[in-house]
């Protein structure tokens, strides 16, 4: 007998949320499998081996490394996993006991059924790590692992690596490896006969391009941050605080369900506009004082990138506006032009264009960065400046699932006037997604929001 099509549909729903239940990360368990086996294709001679962060030293939150949980979606300290690419198997090694994972509110199926919640096919102790290393290195030549650092929270692993060099690596007083290359070092001394290779560039360049699921998690993200950004422009007005700003954007962030910010939240006013992300929130809005607000949220472990620009007076002066409406059409034409098959520089050339249509070639100097790359500015995902692996600069075309951030700016430090109009952008089979819509990007836009009172006001009025 048929079932009726809403009984069958409702079964569906209910069998693809149980799986998505029990399963490690936001994701289901096949979208991991499908990425480890990926890298599998990627790897066909040997191995990969990522480094599971370690327990934090101090009272923080544990957070894993970025790469460890693209693969895995597994949040345990210590832990290591293997992706075979030659006997097409993953093994996860990790050690906790009930009581332990309890308090630390891991899931208690990890522990219990750790194959089965993960979608992995071997969980080992991670005591056996070092003999399953030795038997590895018994039947294969070739060892991947990533020898840039491993990113957690807010970290980009390049501007991480750069400043362990400098303050750490290569400084005469100190001169330690970092965690990773450390790690590389012990494999090549205790394995001489192995080939240890970066996988860096091959994981990134995976990570570059978003499935359907972390494009929905990015948009949730996106959501937020638009909240959060019209809360914070409602609230602003003379005589405001910017450490009253910031609070406000994170309270909403942390209200709509976001586990952090991305980043620090950035305002700069007045001289700190030359100081480009700024974040000391040491300034009270005085009238005339122009704001570049940029800020985003961290849901799932995956951030958004969003930036809006407005007068502390709730009104553009002539100056302001004249400004500011130069960055807003270049802004639009690099959307307008967003598609698969087209490169960035395809794309500045529309913005070289518009600037000779509408009569703005005095702004040719302040954009010639965004005529050479079309808007583009870095990529986002899992870190806000999302690694990459292989980009090809003005040359990159553009492909589904590439989330990126149009990041138009526009400076007069001495006039005291910053402009950053700043969305996440997803190129789509047809087109392109802005993430980020919801915020005011028109003057009108703007003027109207700030007309209104926002939570600082409301408090005021209500508690004080």
């Amino acid at each position: 007998m048929k079932r009726p099509v809403w009984i069958s549909g409702l079964i569906f729903c209910l069998t693809v949320s149980l799986s998505a239940a029990f399963a490690a990360g936001p994701f289901n368990k096949k979208e991991y499998a499908t990425r480890r086996n990926r890298l599998m294709e990627k790897i066909p001679d040997g191995a990969a081996i990522f480094l599971g962060a370690p327990t934090p030293a101090s009272d923080y939150e544990f957070r894993q490394g970025h790469d460890f949980y693209y693969f895995s979606g597994v949040e345990i300290p210590d832990a290591f996993l293997v992706v075979d690419g030659v006997r097409k198997e993953s093994i996860l090694f990790f050690t906790m006991d009930e009581k332990t994972a309890d308090g630390e509110n891991i899931p208690l199926d990890l522990i219990r059924k750790p194959a089965e919640y993960t979608g992995i096919e071997r969980v080992l102790p991670v005591e056996q790590f070092n003999s399953y290393l030795t038997g590895l290195s018994q039947r294969s030549r070739t060892l991947y692992t990533m020898f840039k650092p491993e990113e957690l929270g807010r970290e980009n692993s390049n501007e991480k690596f750069n400043a362990l060099q400098k303050s750490m690596t290569l400084n005469m007083w100190d001169g330690r490896l970092t965690r990773e290359l450390q790690f590389v070092k012990q494999l090549r001394d205790k394995f001489p006969q192995m080939d240890v290779r970066d996988c860096s560039a091959t994981v990134w360049n995976l990570r570059k391009i978003k499935s359907p699921a972390e494009l929905e998690i990015l948009r949730r993200a996106a959501r937020i941050g638009v909240q959060a950004h019209n809360a914070l422009i409602q609230s602003t007005k003379p005589e405001v605080a910017e450490k009253a700003l910031a609070a406000v954007f994170e309270f909403v962030c942390k209200k709509e369900g976001a586990q952090d910010l991305a980043y620090d939240t950035i305002i700069m006013s007045g001289k700190n506009h030359a100081y480009g992300h700024y974040h000391k929130y040491d300034r009270v809005l005085k009238d005339g004082n122009f704001l570049i607000l940029d800020a985003g949220p961290d849901l799932e472990n995956y951030h958004v990138d969003i930036s809006t620009s407005f007068p502390a007076s709730g009104k553009f002066s002539p100056r302001q506006k004249e400004l500011y409406e130069a960055a807003l059409a270049v802004h639009d034409v690099c959307a307008a032009n967003y598609r698969p098959g087209v490169t960035l520089k395809q794309v500045g050339e529309r913005v070289d264009a518009l600037l000779r249509e509408k009569g703005l070639e005095r702004f040719a100097q302040d954009f010639r960065g965004i005529v050479r790359l079309g808007g583009y500015n870095h990529s986002i995902g899992l870190a806000t400046h999302d690694v990459t692996g292989t980009f090809a600069g003005p040359d990159e075309v553009l492909v589904p699932g590439f989330v990126f951030a149009c990041d138009i700016q526009l400076f007069r430090l001495k006039e005291e006037i910053g402009i950053r109009i700043e969305d996440t952008i997803a190129i789509t089979e047809t087109g392109h997604e802005n993430l980020s819509r919801g915020v005011p990007r028109t003057v009108a836009e703007i003027e109207a929001l700030m007309k209104k009172d926002g939570i600082l006001q409301i408090l005021k009025e209500k508690l004080f």
